[in-house]
């Protein structure tokens, strides 16, 4: 029988079949500079408190960093092992022998990926909340060089009252600053440091995890290592955000499709982000947004998938947390590439002004203004209601739009439709006065805008204090042991 050795933990090795199906390399090994910087901390922790040698834990740390600079350069072959942080272990016995058998000292595979996966969620969770909060400030700035755009906006995707292109951006500005915020709980969620609570009940080594923590950049420790190695709660957080951030790029998506569609024509796509047909030469394809709606159920499958891997798990560690690797390692790239994208595609949606104010004139779009004018004279709302719907079915009947009706028509269904009331109805009228708060009148827009300006601005302040990986690893290289 062949047996496959494991050569990291000793033994007589596992069948290749076992190995095979129980490795987690294949994905894992994007937790490769997470591994190492944890590893290079956790090392000059040993040395400092003098559980190994100075003169070997130097020995490990050069050989970690030669790790780190060989990724980085992209000539670092690891060993086929269980996964990346036995790959580590082998490739560093294979470069500097015996003394990287004393960098596992203190530490357990269990708090060891625990470290891992945080510090890849926060490095992640770092790099999305700088691109959405940027995202919210490009929304910002086209919506006030297109403020005077007026579309209509749609209730159960019937055309509904006349706003401004700038409402609808500010819109899809406010859902993108909610996701960012959703980014900043994540990195709350991160703050604490994993190592050195081992396999699931701490060390009897002197190690010192203050150490370890300022090494690699956390706010604190965690409080319970039982608590610890189970827990994925913030990989949750960070997969619960992402699908938050789909539901609402798909639903952008979902808008601009069909506002370059022949039927709606309020927009159209440049040629470098849109595709054609492989049958049909007039075709231009959304297919940017359409990818990006269909990643969604990505996102979303990710999330329900570590829920359900996690929700019946006694207490500790368990094997079947494994399983995160492939709805989490997956995520980064998904939320960060699709952001991207979505930042590269919209500057190059174009809107058409004259289109757009046709839809307004055709959808009776303003009916809900002439009521709240007849209220303004004094006619209860409810009165007001069926007066104007009276007048909308009559203008249906002889095909004429709000606007084209006359004073006659109207006065034939009530005498307080005079010329002054029904001035209501030229839509950058409608839209000027709207004067709550949060609506689409021009002061209130702009009103909203600042407020997403300034909230974007803080959020991705606070993205800049998080320690990344590669100014943990310099900072590292230079700390004295």
């Amino acid at each position: 029988m062949t047996l496959a050795k494991t050569e990291a933990s000793g033994g007589p090795g596992l069948l290749p079949e076992v190995m095979a199906f129980s490795s987690s390399l294949s994905l894992d090994r994007q937790l490769l500079r997470e591994d190492l910087v944890g590893s290079i901390a956790h090392v000059t922790m040993l040395g400092r408190t003098g559980v190994i040698p100075l003169a070997e834990a130097r020995a490990i740390r050069a050989g970690l960093i030669a790790l780190w600079e060989a990724q980085e350069a992209g000539t670092l072959v690891l060993p086929q092992e269980e996964d990346v942080h036995m790959a580590v272990e082998v490739q560093l016995n294979r470069t500097i022998g015996a003394p990287a058998a004393l960098l596992h000292s203190a530490r357990s595979r269990n708090d060891q990926v625990a470290t891992d996966l945080r510090l890849h969620v926060r490095e992640v969770a770092a790099q999305a909340l700088a691109s959405v909060t940027a995202l919210v400030g490009e929304l910002v700035t086209r919506a006030r060089k297109e403020k005077d755009v007026i579309l209509p906006s749609y209730t159960h995707r019937q055309r509904a009252q006349p706003i401004s292109l700038a409402y609808w951006m500010a819109s899809y500005g406010s859902a993108f600053l909610r996701d960012a915020q959703a980014l900043v709980f994540v990195l709350e969620q991160c703050k604490l440091l994993p190592l050195g609570v081992g396999a699931i009940s701490g060390s009897s080594l002197p190690i010192d995890r203050e150490i370890t923590r300022q090494l690699l950049g956390f706010e604190g420790v965690t409080l319970n290592g039982m608590d610890t190695v189970g827990d994925r709660d913030f990989a949750l957080d960070l997969l619960y955000a992402t699908a938050r951030f789909f539901v609402h790029a798909s639903r952008l998506s979902t808008d601009l499709i069909d506002f370059t569609t022949q039927e709606f024509g309020f927009a159209s796509l440049s040629g470098d982000i849109s595709m054609g047909s492989s049958m049909m030469p007039q075709k231009k394809n959304p297919d940017v947004f359409e990818l990006i709606r269909g990643k969604s159920g990505k996102a979303m499958g990710n999330l329900m998938g570590l829920l359900a891997t996690v929700k019946g798990l006694p207490g500790g560690y368990n094997r079947d947390l494994q399983e995160d690797r492939a709805s989490l390692l997956e995520t980064g790239p998904l939320l960060l590439g699709s952001l991207s994208v979505l930042r590269l595609a919209l500057p190059r949606v174009t809107f058409h002004p004259e289109k757009c104010r046709v839809g307004v004139d055709e959808g009776f779009t303003q009916a809900t203004d002439l009521a709240e004018a007849l209220v303004k004279k004094g006619m209860p709302f409810r009165k007001a209601y069926q007066v104007v719907g009276s007048l909308v079915r009559r203008c249906q009947e002889q095909g004429i739009n709000l606007r084209q009706a006359t004073v006659e028509l109207a006065q034939a269904i009530d005498p307080s439709l005079d010329a002054a009331t029904l001035s209501v109805l030229e839509p950058a009228g409608a839209v000027a006065r709207k004067l709550s708060a949060g609506s689409t009148g021009p002061a209130a827009v702009e009103a909203t805008l600042i407020a997403l300006e300034t909230q974007a601005k803080a959020l991705a302040e606070q993205g800049t204090k998080v320690p990344r990986l590669a100014q943990v690893f310099a900072s590292l290289k230079t700390q004295p042991l």
